[in-house]
């Protein structure tokens, strides 16, 4: 199917590179191609392997946009139009036929069809595309691809491609056994591309959450302005996404160039304009996925703004959030090269060179820091839970595959060994993340299955919205507003609604609708108003939420929130998208969250029991508890024990003594002796009786103390860890513990004078710390008969003739102990 060398538009760089491609192939099945943004990868490579005959060449993509896009360029190439030799199938849109021996999907759907079909039954060839991105979708193709070759079609080509040279990673991972896969690179023929430094010229804050400073997108629009009249060519902007682009093109009026977005929200045609050339100049404002997903003709400059918009998950309060970051020094040159495909071109960066070095090296792979829920259900479906036994680039978070992990199981999901359910196989067909799987097949029997169907449509088709008021966004909708926005939607509620069982339900109102459809989704997020206020509220997870100023949604006593984030640094999340509810659809939806239980907790410096009724963690009724059960009053107290301390016990100096004194056993003989940090302590202590801090106070802590120490060693307390040692004058020298692993006694030369070897305490020799006439210290051992030969003499004649009334024998070994100077 490649057209012959001299046909327009195929004699690009990777052309050469096809002969060592189809080499490796033949000889391991496997390769890696490397080759820049518009080497011609994407499209002339799956060409040559159709040529090969035998079935259809199936190339994945990260993005639906660059699937249509290689599509079109591919039959663009051929003469014919998409849906003969090449087609493409996205997530929603189809366009394939019987002829079809290319066919363009997204790395998504390719999963999908693994996992329906893992032999891949009529597939000649797989190829996966920009597989640098380290999309979670890609991470999972990759490694069933290579799964399927090791298992069930060793024959079945793969080939793997990557616009960056990082390829020994890559090509170890699927050379698998028999050493790394051939690597095949094909240089670009790109032109020079100048560096132009165009920092904003005031301060601008860094972007923190979603938000990025206006200053910043002021300066880049004068960039764009100042690129238009300094350069010739389209210009290409590189901006974090449709909200940023809007606020750019917004100010970018009166120019003599059309200005087009390009981003993942906008339907297709709008897509597909902008990558056409016109009579005009033209300005591309851009995502992420103008990096290296696609080709954008004509561009001779390109504006670089510096951010990207990334997947995070806080795990602690399972929220998923895109945040914006600065982007890794990978990125912008792949941007950057974007200005030098059909010519020499320049990039204005609007940063500093110095800011340039510091920016991270590579972007951070989507399995080390976006939700894994997704992830670990086709992990589970596909028969490897956690990724046990799969080709992966990256091992995922443990933690973030357990959060995942229990999600699962609350939803039916996985078992407790974690093997997907045959409920876990039906959400993972539905094709959207699995909270709202479950929303859409459990819903449809509440509110109907087409009034589902749009309900969840709004939330996985990624609609541009202008309100978080989310009935407020389905309405307008309908209303077919936005034609394009309602195109997609409708595309996405037909998709969904073929995934559904069609089950007779009430027709209710579409705050009830919308609240049990987002409610089923994300029961932790049904959120009460705060006493007191009209825009916070407290979600059942625990976590607080709040809501933007001058919403329509403020002072509703209920809330079914569908999308929420919480900045670093805030205490409560921000609430995006949500639905108004009254108390009773916030219980219907919660479900298993609603329950009654006996409650015994340590509150305010005191016990207090109740029957709580609640929703997750909003109390919903209280009713005092007259008799609680002893044992949780016990684990009550000892709760309030570890939140406020030990502090709230009375350490009399013979309880600080005692302690000190078991916890040097215990350092230096171990068990028996009995530990006594605080994690041990509070463990241990019998706080049997008490109900508040008054009866905490009253706790006799040296008898609690004592009462760990178990009975055969009670007896040898005083002689293991003596609370004084009598020195050779017959003193009782108090010995400090407060270093547990050094016990030190702290006596003057003089009195230990005939003593022959220092005691043991706590099974290791006692540390003395020797003193001068002035109580100062002169020496330190634990070794006190070496100390009388190798360590006495330079004291002693330091020290006798400053005082000279107090003995300085020459052999204190045996010289008689005194605790008096000579009288005058």
């Amino acid at each position: 199917m490649l057209p012959p060398p001299g046909t327009p538009g195929t004699d690009l760089p990777v052309r050469s590179a096809l002969p060592a491609l189809a080499t490796a192939l033949s000889d391991r099945g496997t390769a890696v191609l490397v080759a820049p943004p518009g080497t011609g990868k994407t499209t002339l490579v799956p060409l040559a392997l159709a040529d090969d005959g035998g079935g259809r060449v199936l190339v994945a993509e990260p993005r639906r946009v660059a699937a249509r896009a290689a599509a079109s360029r591919m039959a663009a190439l051929l003469g014919e139009t998409v849906g003969g030799r090449v087609g493409y199938s996205v997530r929603g849109d189809s366009r394939r036929s019987a002829a079809t021996r290319v066919e363009v999907v997204t790395t998504g759907l390719l999963v999908r069809r693994l996992q329906a079909d893992p032999e891949l039954s009529g597939v000649a060839a797989v190829v996966l595309d920009e597989c640098h991105e380290r999309h979670l979708d890609t991470d999972l193709a990759l490694a069933f691809a290579l799964d399927v070759r090791d298992a069930l079609r060793p024959e079945l080509p793969l080939v793997a491609m990557s616009a960056t040279a990082q390829a020994e990673r890559l090509a170890g991972l699927i050379g698998g056994t028999a050493g790394p896969a051939p690597v095949v690179e094909a240089r670009g023929a790109l032109h020079d591309v100048d560096v132009v430094w165009a920092p904003p010229a005031g301060p601008v804050d860094p972007p923190h959450g979603l938000r990025v400073d206006p200053r910043l997108l002021a300066h880049v629009a004068a960039t764009v302005r100042r690129a238009l009249t300094e350069r010739a060519g389209d210009v290409l902007v590189f901006l974090p996404g449709a909200g940023e682009i809007g606020a750019v093109a917004g100010q970018l009026g009166g120019l003599d160039a059309d200005v087009l977005p390009l981003h993942g929200r906008l339907p297709a045609a709008a897509q597909d304009a902008a990558l056409r050339t016109g009579p005009r100049r033209r300005v591309v404002l851009a995502t992420a996925l103008a990096e290296s997903s696609l080709t954008v003709p004509g561009v001779r400059v390109v504006v670089d703004a510096g951010l990207a918009r990334v997947p995070r998950a806080d795990l602690a309060r399972g929220l998923g959030a895109l945040v914006t970051v600065r982007a890794s020094r990978a990125a912008v040159t792949q941007r950057a090269g974007r200005a030098g495909r059909e010519g020499p071109g320049t990039v204005y960066r609007c940063w500093t060179a110095a800011e340039h070095d510091r920016l991270p090296a590579h972007d951070e792979p989507e399995v080390a820091v976006a939700d894994l829920t997704s992830f670990a259900l086709e992990l589970a479906c596909w028969g490897a839970p956690g990724g046990e036994g799969l080709a992966l680039l990256d091992r995922p978070s443990p933690a973030a595959l357990l959060v995942a992990g229990q999600t699962l199981q609350d939803l039916g999901a996985v078992d407790g060994d974690g093997r997907a359910t045959s409920r876990g196989r039906a959400l993972t067909a539905v094709g959207v993340h699995p909270r709202l799987a479950r929303a859409l097949l459990d819903g449809a029997p509440l509110v109907g299955r087409r009034r589902a169907a749009e309900v969840v449509a709004l939330l996985s088709a990624d609609l541009p919205s202008r309100s978080d008021d989310l009935v407020a966004t389905w309405r307008a909708l309908r209303s077919g507003a936005d034609r394009g926005a309602t195109a997609r939607w409708r595309d996405e509620v037909a998709r969904l609604e073929r995934a559904a069982d069609d089950v007779a339900a009430p027709r209710l109102p579409d705050d009830t609708t919308a609240g049990l459809v987002v409610g089923l989704a994300h029961p932790e997020r049904l959120a009460r108003l705060r006493p007191g206020s009209t825009t916070t509220y407290l979600m059942a997870a625990g976590t607080g939420a709040e809501l933007a100023p001058g919403t329509a949604l403020t002072g509703a006593p209920w809330l079914a929130i569908a999308v929420a984030d919480r900045s670093p640094g805030r205490r409560d999340a921000r609430v995006r998208a949500a639905v108004a509810v009254d108390e009773a659809t916030a219980l219907e939806a919660g479900g298993p969250l609603h329950v009654e239980r006996d409650e015994v907790s340590w509150r305010d410096g005191r016990v207090h029991g109740a029957r709580v009724e609640r929703l997750g963690a909003v109390v919903l009724a209280e009713r005092p508890l007259p008799d609680p059960d002893p044992a949780a009053v016990a684990a009550a107290v000892a709760d309030g024990l570890r939140a406020e301390g030990l502090g709230l016990l009375t350490w009399t100096t013979p309880a600080r003594r005692l302690r000190e004194r078991l916890a040097a056993a215990h350092a230096g003989l171990g068990a028996p002796w009995p530990a006594v940090d605080d994690r041990d302590l509070l463990a241990a202590i019998d706080v049997s009786g008490a109900r508040s801090r008054a009866d905490l106070a009253r706790i006799d802590v040296v008898a609690a103390l004592r009462a760990l120490v178990p009975w055969r060693v009670s007896g040898e307390l005083d002689t293991v860890v003596p609370d004084a040692v009598t020195v050779p004058t017959g003193s009782r020298i108090r010995v400090d513990y407060t270093d547990p692993l050094v016990p030190t006694l702290s006596v003057r030369v003089q009195e230990v004078f005939g003593w022959a070897r220092t005691p043991v305490v706590a099974g290791r020799p006692l540390r003395l710390q020797l003193l001068s006439p002035a109580q100062r210290v002169v020496a330190t051992t634990s070794d006190l008969a070496g100390f009388w030969v190798t360590g006495y003499p330079a004291v002693r004649s330091e020290l006798r003739g400053r005082y000279p009334r107090h003995p300085w024998p020459e052999d204190p070994a045996t010289a008689s102990p005194t605790r008096r100077a000579r009288p005058r």
